[in-house]
C-alpha cells in the first residue's frame, strides 16, 4: 500500500485530497499548523496520521518527515499544499512578510521534496506533487510576493522533474485556479462575482477538482509526464 504525505491538509485543497486518497485505499499522512480540533476531526474520519507541523519551520518539517518514515516506512507520494497568501501593494510589502511566503510557499517545497527523495530513489519510484496557482502562471496584481513565490515553484518543478526523471520519479505541479476555498475568503462577493465572470465555465472551482488531478497524477497511469504544470483554472487561463 503506498503511502501519501499531504502537507497543509487539514482544510480546502488539502483536506479534499486527504479524503480522496484515503477512500482510495493510499496510507495518508497530512500535516496541520494550527488548526487542532479540524486536523483531529479528519484523522479520525479518514483513518489518516496528522502531523502537527509548521511549514516554515525545518526542523517541524525535519521531524514530520522522520514521523511517517516510522509509522509507514516512507513516502511514495508527496503533495506539496501548504501555503500562505497575502494582499496588498508591493509598496506596503514587508521583508518578513516576503521572507514568510517564500519560506511556506518555496522553501518547504524543497525541504519536503529533498528529505523524502532518498527513499523515492532507493525505491526508484515516486511521485512528486507541487500545488502552484494560476497566478504564479500569469501573476496577479497586489499579490507580488504570492505569485512570486508560486512562480518559483513551477521552476523548481520542471527542473527537479529532470533531475530525477532517469530514477523512476515524476514531478509534476498543479496550477488551481479561483478555488472555493478559505484562502479567497478575503475576497468581496463582487470580487469573486467578477472573478468568475473571467472564467469560461463561469464558476469557481471545488477543492475536489484538484484533488482529482492530484490522484491521476499518483497514480501509474501518468507514468510518462513530468515536469508539466497542469492549469485547472476552468478556462482563466488559456
Amino acid at each position: 500500500m503506498k503511502c501519501v504525505l499531504i502537507t497543509g491538509g487539514s482544510r480546502g485543497i488539502g483536506r479534499a485530497m486527504v479524503e480522496l486518497f484515503s477512500s482510495e485505499g493510499y496510507n495518508v499522512a497530512f500535516t496541520y499548523k494550527s488548526s487542532d480540533s479540524a486536523a483531529r476531526e479528519l484523522s479520525d474520519k479518514c483513518g489518516a496520521l496528522a502531523i502537527k507541523a509548521d511549514s516554515s519551520n525545518s526542523i517541524m518539517i525535519e521531524a514530520a518527515v522522520k514521523r511517517v518514515e516510522e509509522v509507514f516506512g516512507g513516502v511514495d507520494v508527496l503533495i506539496n499544499n501548504a501555503a500562505v497568501c497575502q494582499s496588498g501593494l508591493i509598496t506596503e510589502l514587508s521583508t518578513s512578510d516576503w521572507e514568510r511566503l517564500f519560506s511556506v510557499n518555496m522553501t518547504s517545497v524543497f525541504l519536503y521534496s529533498k528529505l523524502v527523495l532518498p527513499k523515492m530513489l532507493n525505491k526508484k519510484w515516486g511521485r512528486i506533487i507541487n500545488i502552484g496557482s494560476m497566478w504564479g502562471t500569469v501573476g496577479a496584481s497586489c499579490e507580488v510576493a504570492y505569485s512570486a513565490s508560486k512562480a518559483a515553484v513551477e521552476g523548481f518543478t520542471k527542473a527537479l522533474a529532470k533531475e530525477v526523471g532517469p530514477s523512476g520519479i515524476t514531478v509534476n505541479a498543479i496550477a488551481p485556479g479561483v478555488i472555493d476555498t478559505d484562502m479567497n475568503s478575503s475576497y468581496t462577493e463582487e470580487d469573486i462575482a467578477s472573478l468568475c465572470d473571467m472564467t469560461p465555465v463561469c464558476r469557481m472551482g471545488q477543492p475536489v477538482e484538484i484533488a482529482e488531478a492530484a490522484l491521476f497524477l499518483a497514480s501509474d497511469k501518468s507514468a510518462f509526464i513530468t515536469g508539466e504544470i497542469m492549469n485547472i483554472s476552468g478556462g482563466f487561463v488559456v
